[in-house]
């Protein structure tokens, strides 16, 4: 049978935008390619070349080698957040980072997508939020259109295509809540025991190495 994609009528230019002109854009990744790469640059060299490609980083932000932002104009990063090596952030649409909030290593933030019903495949992208305190685990992949709440953690290789709530732990493909973050938040827990999301969480966490969100 015949495939139905027509790839040679998609359109770049519609459902996105490239946010700056291509001289800034190609500075931006020779930029990235001087000073994002293996070398360990401090944290404040990275951050200073952030904001003057018109990202909005808060203070005492740490970025490890290897990070890779599309689009550092479509950055927000907010006080004491951290990047680990090989973060991937395809920013077509802004990213937030929240204060205090940790993504790991060589995890994605995907906001670039395409609407796999329309055979000339149009973007379809959406915004991700990494909320306050929020920490997602190494080698996670968070979908277009995610908000992470405010100290929810995402374990290590999570798939994460919807959002996560306030503080709850989540894991898997497709990741889903499976605990509680802070144990004295006890109405929280018992919400969620009564959802069924969550059974027997403390004693089996404190026990399994593989509980860690990794990172």
């Amino acid at each position: 049978m015949a495939t139905r994609v027509r790839n040679d009528l998609f359109d770049p230019r519609y459902g996105y935008q490239r946010g700056r002109s291509w001289c800034v854009f190609g500075f931006w990744h020779v930029t990235k390619f001087l000073f994002f790469g293996s070398f360990p640059w401090p944290s404040p060299i990275k951050v200073a070349l952030l904001r003057a490609f018109g990202a909005n980083v808060g203070e005492s932000v740490v970025i490890r080698p290897r990070a890779n932002i599309h689009s550092p104009w479509r950055l927000s990063v907010d006080h004491h957040a951290w990047i680990g090596e090989e973060v991937l952030i395809l920013n077509f649409e802004p990213v937030a980072i929240g204060k205090h909030a940790c993504v790991s290593q060589r995890s994605f933030l995907c906001t670039g997508n395409h609407d796999f019903r329309d055979p000339s495949m149009p973007y379809r992208n959406r915004p991700i939020t990494i909320g306050d305190g929020a920490w997602v685990g190494a080698m996670c992949f968070v979908a277009p259109g995610v908000t992470v709440h405010d100290d929810a953690v995402i374990r290590a290789g999570s798939i994460v295509l919807k959002d996560v709530p306030v503080g709850v732990i989540a894991a898997g493909n497709p990741c889903e809540p499976v605990g509680v973050r802070w144990k004295d938040d006890q109405l929280l827990t018992e919400l969620m025991r009564e959802d069924g999301r969550i059974a027997e969480q403390s004693t089996r966490d404190e026990r399994d190495p593989r509980a860690e969100a990794g990172g």
